[in-house]
């Protein structure tokens, strides 16, 4: 009888033992869960009735930025007639095939409600007008910045908001090279800085660089590759993510912005990271995105949310049809919606971002895309799913 009791004993001991480790399980889950549900992330809903129909039988072409203004006007800049085909652009064949349609003027402005306010854009008297354009922002003090990213283009553009020109910085012109200061090679985008009156140029998609130049003069400041390294052209050939960290941007550095602590944010586009440098162009830290994301890359274009501080950091990935939701001071990746499609909250060439003063986000489509939405900002809530999927409106009833 010993041999059978020792039995005994010994598996009620393996039966507690599993009993236990079950249950410490189930409780590092429960907390795992609890930690999780405790963090906070913005939430969003897409508007799919923003904008409002355009009129004159308008259709968008590729449409490759997006801004907001001090009233929070929503301005975006497309390709018009140019990345559109000829069924779409019908009416503006000789002879005309039908009513519809034609492309809408390349610079468009919308309020709030989704209204169209203003329209421009296009060659003109005194400006080399890109031939391809890429980018828009509205200044501190109202002025719009255009960029280009056609084959010769190496000049910044600066309007009014009535489209009167300003000022030309750089030339049209093919060769410019990245340690250049007299002109630009295929600017993506434009930052300015009201602090120091400095614009920052994501420069580009030839060249391998951040550009900073006076906001008035156009006098280069400072260059600056990855790394905070003296920028090179040498071709690095394709993105490996299993290699070491490149040491030069690839084409296209595609955003460069500051948030309100001075810390320059830069898309690597195909590199697949953001890299952070102080103003003067020295290196801070990086994270990779998406980081075996391969062709056009992950990094697109980044906003900061509209608190004080600028907690989150919110990313485009047009490669992956996303927006990631960041925390920005650790660069720690929190959640991310969207998915690849046509409708509402999809995309289709998620290109670039904006963030208004409500903390409502505008995502501009590039490619087949040709369009601007809106995604309504519905407070913070916990996290609870890696990524949310499209982010449809939630139902509400109607008693």
């Amino acid at each position: 009888m010993q041999p059978k009791h020792h039995f005994l004993i010994g598996a009620g001991l393996v039966t507690l033992l599993a009993a236990l480790g079950a249950g410490q399980y189930a409780l590092d889950r429960t907390v795992a869960a609890q930690a999780k549900a405790a963090v906070q992330a913005p939430r969003f809903e897409v508007d799919p009735m923003w904008p409002k129909p355009l009129p004159n039988h308008w259709l968008l072409g590729a449409t490759i930025g997006v801004s907001v203004d001090a009233q929070d006007h929503v301005w975006i800049i497309h390709r018009s007639s140019a990345t559109l085909n000829n069924n779409e652009r019908g009416a503006e064949l000789d002879p005309p095939t039908g009513e519809c349609c034609k492309g809408a003027p390349p610079v468009l402005e919308f309020d709030q409600a989704g209204n169209l306010l203003r329209h421009w854009g296009g060659p003109g008297q005194g400006f080399e007008w890109p031939q391809s354009n890429h980018g828009i922002t509205i200044d501190y003090k109202g002025n719009v910045w255009i960029g280009g990213n056609g084959a010769d283009d190496g000049q910044v553009l600066k309007f009014t908001q009535d489209g009167k020109f300003i000022k030309q910085f750089g030339m049209e012109w093919g060769s410019a090279g990245s340690n250049d200061t007299w002109a630009f090679g295929q600017v993506a985008k434009i930052f300015v800085d009201k602090t120091a009156n400095e614009a920052y140029i994501s420069d580009g998609y030839r060249n391998h660089r951040v550009a900073v130049i006076d906001a008035d003069s156009g006098q280069f400041k400072r260059i600056w590759g990855a790394y905070g390294n003296k920028p090179d052209d040498t071709n690095l050939g394709r993105y490996n993510p299993d290699a070491p960290p490149a040491q030069q941007f690839r084409n296209p550095v595609h955003c460069a912005e500051m948030s309100v602590d001075r810390l320059v944010y830069v898309c690597d586009r195909v590199n697949d990271r953001i890299q952070v440098f102080t103003p003067e162009g020295k290196f801070v830290k990086e994270q990779f995105i998406a980081k075996r994301s391969l062709a056009d890359g992950s990094v697109w274009d980044i906003a900061f949310s509209k608190d004080p501080q600028q907690k989150y950091l919110y990313l485009v990935d047009g490669r992956n049809q996303k927006i990631y939701i960041i925390e920005r001071q650790p660069l720690q990746l929190l959640t991310s919606f969207g998915d690849g499609g046509r409708q509402p909250g999809a995309f289709f060439g998620a290109h670039s971002i904006a963030v208004d003063s409500k903390g409502n986000i505008y995502t501009t489509e590039t490619y087949e895309g040709k369009r601007v939405q809106k995604f309504s900002y519905k407070g913070l809530g916990p996290v609870t799913k890696e990524n949310q999927g499209v982010v449809w409106p939630t139902r509400t009833s109607s008693n």
